[in-house]
C-alpha cells in the first residue's frame, strides 16, 4: 500500500518568477474550471434526465421482445440497474424496493413499485401479474455481465417464492435490458458532461505545470495526491484514485510493460526529472456521471521552450492521435466490439503502429454498459463482453496507446491517451466530448530559476 506522503507545490514567490506561458493540450481551447450547482439544483437536473430515461424502458422491452421486467433489492444489495432508476435524493435501496415494468400495460400505467419488508409485497404482485398476463418476465440474473446480473442470489430465491410457481416459467434472461438502459445516455446530459470534461482537462494542465512540479523535489505520488486534493476542493469526486506515471524513467513498470503497470496501484514512486515524460490516468464524478482522461506532459530543462521538445516525442503523440483517429472511424454501430477490435488492429498494422486498444462505455459509470473494444490482455477478442454490439446515444472511453521509437533516447516509448467521445445523432458519427490531446503538456524552469529553487511547502 502507498504510504502517506507530503503534497508539494513551490513557495508563492517561486510561483510568482516562474514563466505562465505553456502549451495546451489541443489547438484552440484553454480549459477552465465549471463550478457545479447547488446541491437541490443538482437534484432536479439528475431527477430530469432519470424521468426521461424512464420513458424508454417500455420501448426496450418490445424492442428484445419481453414483455414485463422485474427487479428487487434489498438495502445495501442493490441491483446495478437500481442506480439508473433511483432518485437523486435516495442512497439506498430500503427494506424490500421492488420495481416491475411493462411492455404494453393495460390499464395505462407502465411501472409499479413497493418499498416494503412484508409477504404483502408479493400478494400485490401476483394480483398485478394475473392482471396483465405477461408471457416473459426479465430478470437480471446474467452471470457475466454485471448491469444485466444485479439481482442477488437471495433475493432471487426470495422472488421465486414470493411469485410461486404459476409465474416461474416465464421469467427470461435479455441482458440487453439493463445494458441498453443503463448505456443510454439522454441528450440533457450532454452540456454537463462537457463542463466536467473541461474541468478534469483543467486540472490535469495545472497538475502537469511549473505551477505544482518542482523537478527533483515532486515524486509522481505527490502530483497524484495533489490532483485528488483539487477534485475535492472542487466539490468534485472521482470514482478511482488519479494515477502519475514517469514514461521514460529508469527501471519505471511503465517504460517495460505500460500494460501491466497500468494495472498495478503499487508502481514505484520517485521524483520527477528534466526530461521526463509523465502520464496521467484521471477522471471526476458529479451529476450521476464519470470522466475518463489520459494525457502526456514533457519537463523541460532550464531555459528551454517548446523548440526543444524531442522530436521523437511529438512524433509518439501525432501516433497515438492516428491510432485515436483508426478506432474511433471503427466504430460501427451495430457492430460488436470483437469485430471493431478486429478491424482497428488490422488497420493499424496496415499503418505500421505497433500498440494496444482498450476501450470501454463510460458516463453512467466510470466503465460503464456497453461493449468491450479489446482488454489490456485481450488483444485477439473479449469474451462476452466483446461480443456486445455497439450502441447508440451512449458515451464511450477511446483508451489505447502506440508504441515509439525516440531517438533522442534510443529507446521505444509508449504514448498513452484516452479521450471520452459521445454519440451525435445530427452528424450520426462519433464526436470528442470536449476535444482531445494534440500537443505535449509542457513544465517549464526558467534558466535564472533553477539555481535559486527552494523546497516546496506543505498543502
Amino acid at each position: 500500500m502507498r504510504g502517506p506522503r507530503s503534497l508539494l507545490t513551490s513557495l508563492a514567490g517561486i510561483a510568482a518568477v516562474l514563466s505562465v506561458a505553456k502549451a495546451g493540450t489541443a489547438p484552440g481551447k484553454t480549459p477552465q474550471i465549471q463550478k457545479l450547482p447547488p446541491l437541490r439544483e443538482q437534484a432536479e437536473l439528475l431527477d430530469g434526465w432519470t424521468e426521461e430515461r424512464k420513458t424508454l424502458i417500455p420501448g426496450l422491452l418490445r424492442k428484445y421482445g419481453v414483455d414485463a421486467w422485474l427487479m428487487s433489492q434489498r438495502e445495501y444489495a442493490e441491483d446495478t440497474v437500481f442506480w439508473a432508476l433511483k432518485e437523486s435524493t435516495q442512497f439506498s435501496a430500503r427494506r424490500r424496493t421492488t420495481h416491475l415494468f411493462l411492455a404494453a400495460p393495460l390499464n395505462g400505467s407502465i411501472s409499479f413499485s413497493w418499498i416494503d419488508n412484508t409477504p404483502a409485497v408479493w400478494v400485490e404482485l401476483r394480483r398485478i401479474l394475473g392482471t396483465q398476463q405477461p408471457c416473459t418476465i426479465a430478470l437480471n440474473t446474467h452471470s457475466e455481465i454485471a448491469f444485466a446480473g444485479g439481482m442477488h442470489a437471495g433475493e432471487l430465491d426470495a422472488v421465486l417464492a414470493g411469485v410461486g410457481d404459476e409465474w416461474r416459467d416465464r421469467f427470461v434472461l435479455e441482458p440487453m435490458l439493463a445494458v441498453e438502459l443503463v448505456a443510454t445516455m439522454v441528450m440533457a446530459r450532454m452540456p454537463w458532461y462537457r463542463r466536467m470534461m473541461e474541468t478534469a482537462w483543467a486540472i490535469i494542465e495545472e497538475a502537469f505545470s511549473e505551477r505544482v512540479i518542482v523537478p527533483g523535489k515532486s515524486t509522481s505520488w505527490d502530483i497524484e495526491w495533489w490532483m485528488r486534493e483539487r477534485i475535492q476542493s472542487l466539490n468534485y469526486t472521482t470514482w478511482f484514485q488519479p494515477s502519475v506515471f514517469i514514461l521514460t524513467g529508469d527501471g519505471f513498470p511503465a517504460a517495460d510493460d505500460f500494460a501491466v503497470a497500468m494495472d498495478d496501484p503499487r508502481a514505484p514512486d520517485r521524483p520527477i526529472q528534466y526530461g521526463d515524460l509523465i502520464h496521467t490516468d484521471f477522471g471526476i464524478s458529479a451529476l450521476g456521471l464519470n470522466t475518463d482522461t489520459q494525457h502526456i506532459g514533457y519537463v523541460l530543462y532550464p531555459g528551454e521552450t517548446e523548440v526543444d521538445v524531442p522530436k521523437g516525442m511529438i512524433e509518439g503523440l501525432r501516433k497515438v492521435n492516428r491510432l485515436q483517429d483508426i478506432v474511433k472511424d471503427n466504430m460501427k454501430t451495430g457492430a460488436t466490439g470483437n469485430e471493431i477490435l478486429k478491424a482497428s488492429l488490422e488497420q493499424m498494422r496496415r499503418e505500421g503502429i505497433e500498440g494496444k486498444i482498450y476501450c470501454h462505455a463510460t458516463g453512467e459509470w466510470g466503465h460503464s454498459a456497453g461493449t468491450v473494444i479489446g482488454m489490456t490482455n485481450l488483444q485477439d477478442k473479449v469474451p462476452v463482453l466483446g461480443d456486445l454490439p455497439l450502441l447508440k446515444n451512449t458515451y464511450y472511453s477511446i483508451e489505447l496507446f502506440a508504441e515509439h521509437f525516440v531517438p533522442e533516447r534510443n529507446k521505444t516509448i509508449v504514448f498513452p491517451q484516452e479521450e471520452d467521445v459521445y454519440w451525435d445523432e445530427v452528424t450520426n458519427s462519433w464526436e470528442w466530448v470536449y476535444g482531445r490531446q494534440e500537443e505535449l503538456l509542457l513544465i517549464r524552469t526558467p534558466l535564472e530559476d533553477a539555481q535559486h529553487m527552494q523546497v516546496p511547502v506543505e498543502l
